[in-house]
């Protein structure tokens, strides 16, 4: 291509179009799935349970420590399957373009993609194009949906869940949320914190069939905080939080008292909380922190008996209400 930047004419139907696909898209994405002349393909070996799970992403800026948009894309697609019990196996991709993004940033951010994809065992299998003009966009937008294959053993979900269950989470809370912030210079601040994106699939497959497993999810935009309150909601119980037992890094600490955050309302990107018996959180435990990604691990509070409410008992002895997440701190992270 002889452009340097996106155009509006990459995204009416002809040529140029043509190109961006051949050129971007499908020389980043090619698989024995992926055929950019069909309107629709055929998933082979899909058998079993299937899961399906779909999200967005925006983020700003495009490229961050510890990551981008694109590797963040599939990083928390996967990870919503992982959490489920399932294996990944196919995505789509719908991009949406903002007229002047420059084509070696579009390049970088898919060949992201596809590179996180590979890893984790993704194939594209379909995908769309627009362009918005420009100032109607925030550079790239990615819509992926994922499929895939249930290979848990345990029924997983919120209904498992009984008093005395044992919270835990796979390692330090709040690493996106400050890196992304950090990454703006909004605050004229800077550090060396990298965002935690990853894919949480190593550490979900390690305890997926392990005994008394009853719940996962991944603390993305609803943070520790709102994933607590999903549990208290749901059951009708309270989520009891230890301040000195949540993992958070002193960088996240320093940051979070000069602006006034707070960690347990930050967005995490491969991190799992997980509800288990107690004797299952203790296997688990051990099985996390013998994995790379694990290291941090932290039984972090209890389920009790309650009113539906998220209570962190602080480091010096005192009990405090964590409130529903209303104002978004830091929009466009994930």
């Amino acid at each position: 291509m002889s452009e340097q930047r996106i155009l509006l004419a990459h995204g009416n139907g002809g040529r140029y179009m043509r190109e961006l696909i051949a050129e971007i898209f499908a020389r980043h994405l090619a698989n024995a799935v992926l055929n950019t002349d069909a309107d629709a393909v055929h998933l082979p070996g899909l058998t079993g349970d299937i899961m399906v799970t779909t999200d967005g992403f925006t983020v700003q800026p495009l490229e961050f420590p510890g990551g981008n948009l694109g590797s963040l894309a599939v990083h928390v697609v996967v990870n919503d399957l992982a959490v489920a019990g399932a294996e990944p196996r196919y995505a789509t991709l719908s991009a949406i373009i903002e007229e002047g993004l420059e084509f070696d940033v579009l390049d970088r951010l898919i060949a992201s993609f596809a590179r996180a994809a590979r890893e984790n065992g993704l194939q594209v299998a379909a995908g769309d194009t627009k362009v918005v003009r420009h100032a109607e966009g925030g550079g790239l937008y990615l819509s992926v949906a994922g499929i895939g294959q249930r290979a848990s053993s345990i029924p997983l979900g919120m209904q498992n869940i009984e008093p005395g269950d044992v919270v835990l989470v796979s390692g330090p809370v709040g690493d996106h949320g400050i890196a992304v912030m950090l990454a703006r210079e909004q605050f004229g601040l800077s550090g060396n914190l990298r965002s935690d994106s990853a894919s949480v699939l190593p550490l979900a497959r390690a305890i997926w069939n392990q005994p008394g497993l009853k719940f996962m999810r991944d603390p993305t935009r609803g943070r520790l905080a709102t994933v607590a309150h999903e549990i208290a909601r749901a059951t009708g119980l309270d989520v009891m939080l230890e301040q000195a037992r949540v993992p958070v890094r002193e960088e996240v600490k320093s940051v979070c008292e000069m602006l006034g955050y707070d960690p347990y309302y930050l967005a995490c990107e491969g991190r799992i909380v997980a509800i288990a018996s107690p004797d299952g959180a203790n296997r688990i435990l051990q099985t996390w922190q013998s994995l790379p990604d694990g290291e941090g691990a932290s039984v972090i509070g209890l389920v009790e008996n309650g009113k539906s409410q998220v209570i962190l008992e602080t480091e010096l002895g005192g009990h405090r209400l964590l409130d529903e997440l209303e104002d978004d701190p830091l929009p466009r992270i994930c």
